[in-house]
Parts: C-alpha cells; sequence; structure tokens
C-alpha cells in the first residue's frame, strides 16, 4: 500500500508525523524512543539549521542501547557533494574521503562546514530503513543543501548502513562543534 501525499504535503496513509522538534542554542537533539519496530522507514528533515561556530558540521550517530545510548555504532558510507563558489569560480562534483565512513564509530556528517552568517543554513533530509531489525543492517541515504563557509552552495549526498545486525534505538543530532542556533527537526514513521 503505498503512502499519499495531500494537498499541501499534508501526509495521509501509511505515513505518520512522529515528531516536530524546534531548536534554539541545544548542544544536541536526540530521538531516544522514537525508532521502534512500528515502521520500517524513518523520514528526517531538517529545516534552516544554523551553527553558533562557523564551518561546522551538521551531523548524527546512532545507538543500539536503550538506556546509556552510547551512539558510537560503525557505519559504512559513501560521500558526494557539488559546489559553486560565491566568486562563481570553477563549479565542482566530488567524491569525499573526509566525508565518508569506513567501518568508523564517528558521527555521520550530514551539511558539511556550514556557515554561521546569519542568513547560513543546512537543509535536507535523512531515510532510514528497518532499525528494529536483527537480521539485515539498517540502511541509509541523505541529501543537504548548505550554505558552506567558503562556498555558495554546496550540496552533500550521502549513502550507507550501520554495520551491526542489533536494533537501532535512538539518534543524536548535533553540530561537530559549538550549538545549533536554529532550525526545525521533523520526524515521520512510513508503514
Amino acid at each position: 500500500k503505498a503512502a499519499i501525499m495531500g494537498v499541501a504535503g499534508v501526509s495521509t496513509g501509511d505515513v505518520v508525523l512522529l515528531a516536530s522538534t524546534t531548536i534554539s542554542s541545544d548542544a544536541n537533539i536526540a530521538y531516544t524512543s522514537i525508532l521502534t519496530s512500528a515502521y520500517s522507514e524513518y523520514i528526517f528533515r531538517f529545516y534552516d539549521i544554523h551553527p553558533a561556530t562557523d564551518g561546522a558540521d551538521f551531523q548524527w550517530n546512532v545507538s543500539d542501547d536503550t538506556s546509556s545510548h552510547s551512539y558510537d555504532l560503525s557505519k559504512q558510507s559513501s560521500a558526494y557533494s557539488s559546489d559553486q563558489a560565491e566568486n562563481t569560480g570553477t563549479p565542482k562534483v566530488q567524491y569525499n574521503t573526509g566525508t565518508d565512513l569506513a567501518n568508523s564509530t564517528s558521527y555521520q556528517v550530514f551539511g558539511k562546514g556550514v556557515d554561521n552568517d546569519n542568513d547560513a543554513v543546512s537543509c535536507g533530509y535523512l531515510h532510514i530503513f528497518n532499525p528494529s531489525s536483527t537480521v539485515f543492517s539498517t540502511q541509509y541515504f541523505s541529501r543537504a543543501n548548505t550554505v558552506h563557509q567558503n562556498y555558495t552552495s554546496r550540496e552533500d549526498w550521502i549513502g550507507g548502513y550501520v554495520n551491526a545486525t542489533a536494533a537501532v534505538t535512538a539518534i543524536n543530532f548535533q553540530c561537530s562543534t559549538g550549538n545549533m542556533d536554529a532550525g526545525k527537526i521533523k520526524v515521520w514513521g512510513v508503514k
């Protein structure tokens, strides 16, 4: 049964809005009870994420424990970006070895090097599939558009999987340095 998107993006059918979080000078935003077996896909949408620190990466990590939430599961990913410099220099599309993960427990970058000028933000989405599975690895992909500290526009595409068969029970979002000054995160579950 396919999900249906209604008027003005209002979801109906199998897509359910689970959370809407407004960011205001937060060190991190953690969802510790939202990832359950109730949904086979989770969609996180990020609106106007603005960092306190210039050049901070907006990033996330997952946990498989239900109490301490250590956010240290191993991930394998590939990362590509395109960017266009403000001075209209040569645009480029490239593979990013500094953003991909090779069986690493590090945080996965979502938006790279976000500028902290008043008008600079990162926006985009992250899809996570079957996080409750203890048989298959949890797959994910994301896309972000960012006002980069050195570019007018940077787009990041990242895809990978959590390299564990433990159920993913929590997810944490943060900046690599400093707080998230503003923004919004919305989460949908897909049956």
